[in-house]
């Protein structure tokens, strides 16, 4: 890559805190190289408090873009000029646009459209089906509300009683009044209308931080009884790619266990398309992540 770096090269960014694990780094520097896109991609640690900072320095600096991942999700809105209509319809954003260089900064979230092509890629159908899924943040909200729009029948949100649980209550409510899916949201806290939800649906969605670090040892489904060999598990998580929910699931009769590896890429190759007009060169991406 350092052969394709010069003066004109267009920095794309990734803030968020942890992040030295990410495959997004990988995934879009491999892209500009394949396609020839003079861009490199670089990820710096970014949390809440120095938010506002990082942001200014996207406009001060002529940064093309930036992904945008946990804590910052959400928490980057009041510093942006311009949400689109999905943005603005989630309440979170993953992708930031710097338009021409020039300051103007727009959000968009592609973590919803991300996860649903990767349902589709391992022959998951979401259409009127009944969905329990845990968390509220910004991709499960990005998440559920597409869930939604590409007509889930019944979606069952568990969180617990945090900051997000408000926002997950607005999250059900625009579901309701505008999609044709009937969206609830309990306590996680109540295990038996947890273990009662998942027992009701053919797919259950973890979209928490739980399974990667410092949670790596946290699974909130704990029960065998829950467990079914019809029951698809999908965890957003991708790094570790065996997530400690997928491999009871699996120890424990579960067929299909899917990881986030597959809504990683497809909502990178969103982000991929938003900075720099391309396609992303999909199939060459995913040998290079899924070579395992």
């Amino acid at each position: 890559m350092t052969e394709r770096l010069d003066g004109h090269t267009l920095l794309i960014g990734l803030m968020a805190t942890p992040i030295r694990h990410s495959l997004s780094p990988t995934m879009h520097n491999e892209a500009f190289a394949k396609l020839g896109l003079d861009y490199a991609y670089l990820a710096f640690e970014v949390g809440n408090k120095e938010l506002a900072d990082a942001v200014q320095g996207l406009r001060a600096l002529g940064i093309r873009g930036s992904n945008v991942s946990m804590p910052n999700k959400q928490a980057i809105i009041p510093y942006l000029d311009e949400l689109s209509p999905a943005a603005e319809l989630v309440g979170a954003v993953n992708t930031v646009t710097n338009l021409d260089g020039k300051g103007h900064l727009v959000g968009h979230v592609t973590d919803g459209t991300g996860a649903m092509r990767a349902l589709k890629e391992e022959d998951v159908e979401i259409k009127n089906q009944i969905v329990t899924m845990t968390g509220a943040g910004g991709a499960g909200t990005a998440i559920a509300i597409q869930a939604a729009l590409d007509g889930v029948k019944e979606l069952r949100i568990f969180n617990i009683k945090d900051q997000q649980f408000k926002a997950a209550e607005e999250t059900v409510e625009k579901i309701n009044s505008k999609t044709d899916c009937k969206a609830t949201l309990t306590d996680l806290s109540d295990q038996g209308a947890f273990k009662q939800s998942i027992s009701e649906s053919s797919i259950y969605i973890d979209a928490t931080g739980c399974g990667m670090k410092p949670l790596e040892d946290v699974s909130l489904i704990t029960d065998p009884e829950v467990i079914r060999p019809d029951l698809v598990i999908f965890d957003v998580v991708y790094i570790p790619k065996e997530t400690k929910l997928l491999k009871f699931a699996k120890e424990n009769g579960a067929k299909k266990t899917i990881n986030g590896l597959g809504m990683m890429l497809y909502q990178g190759a969103e982000a991929f398309k938003l900075f720099t007009g391309e396609e992303m060169p999909v199939d060459y991406i995913k040998e290079l992540l899924f070579k395992d």
